[in-house]
């Protein structure tokens, strides 16, 4: 087995790169018509709402996945294997050939720059219908077992992340619903709308950038779109800006969004010191 090399500051700053991203937001936002703001020919659409009306038009290539596994083989292909487990594990060497098969060759993916998965609300539920069937979703008496069953949701959904944050060249947009809650002394708060509660709790962990789609309503002047950065904001909204090179709030353009993550950002890093990420 070869040994480890160092990748050297010139090999790295010279790499393409893409950003891991989840955009939330509220129900009829706009979070599908992002996908009119990214080169089309560059991006594949993976559709789990089946709810594209809205994107209609939109000339891009597009997946419809129906089932966790299926899923779990698209990242498997997207991301390659993991080379710290064992062959025979998910997301391993044998899992890699099986997608391959399924899907095609590395020369398939040449194509896109960007995935664009709408939504993981719903690959939660899909995982979750999945893992209901699963061995350790029951007791030794076969009877339903709600914490073997979200323990698995948990790990599955974590793992599936990760495995596409591995996916370096890319570009990985997560899509996901955010809903208002309130307690008991009514107070307000806004949570990620997943299964379970492993995965809304670490997610923001994972991904580079986790950014409130909204609609800012200002005192003065009229309502307006924007996507909201930074954590210390004062609507409360979810987000954070590991690159430290976005704005508080940016123009809701995801290809914008990416030249100051990827390329413009790249280029100047060498030159710049970004400012610090909240």
């Amino acid at each position: 087995m070869a040994g480890l090399q160092i990748v050297t500051a010139e090999q790295r700053m010279a790499e393409r790169r893409g950003s891991k991203i989840c955009i939330v937001g509220q129900s009829g936002v706009g979070k599908t018509s992002l996908l009119r703001t990214v080169d089309p020919q560059s991006t594949l659409f993976i559709d789990l709402e089946s709810g594209d009306l809205a994107v209609q038009d939109v000339a891009v290539d597009q997946l419809r996945p129906q089932t966790w596994p299926e899923l779990r083989d698209l990242a498997c292909f997207l991301a390659g294997p993991a080379e710290n487990l064992s062959a025979k594990s998910t997301y391993g060497a044998e899992h890699y050939a099986r997608a391959v098969d399924q899907f095609g060759s590395e020369q398939t993916l040449a194509k896109y720059k960007t995935i664009f998965l709408d939504s993981l609300t719903v690959a939660s539920r899909m995982c979750f219908a999945w893992a209901e069937h699963q061995p350790e979703a029951f007791n030794k008496q076969g009877q339903k077992d709600l914490l073997g069953v979200y323990g698995t949701l948990g790990r599955e959904m974590m793992q599936f992340v990760g495995r596409l944050q591995h996916a370096r060249m890319n570009n990985i947009v997560f899509v996901c619903l955010l809903e208002e809650k309130e307690d008991d002394f009514k107070r307000k708060s806004w949570q990620l709308q997943l299964e379970g509660s492993k995965t809304p709790r670490e997610l923001p962990g994972v991904v580079d950038e986790l950014i409130t789609l909204a609609i800012i309503r200002p005192d003065d002047g009229e309502p307006y779109r924007a996507f909201v950065t930074n954590p210390d904001n004062p609507f409360g909204f979810p987000a954070k800006d590991r690159s430290g090179r976005l704005d508080p709030m940016e123009k809701p353009h995801l290809g914008d969004l990416f030249n100051k993550l990827n390329d413009t950002a790249r280029g100047a890093s060498a030159k710049t010191t970004p400012r610090a990420a909240a």
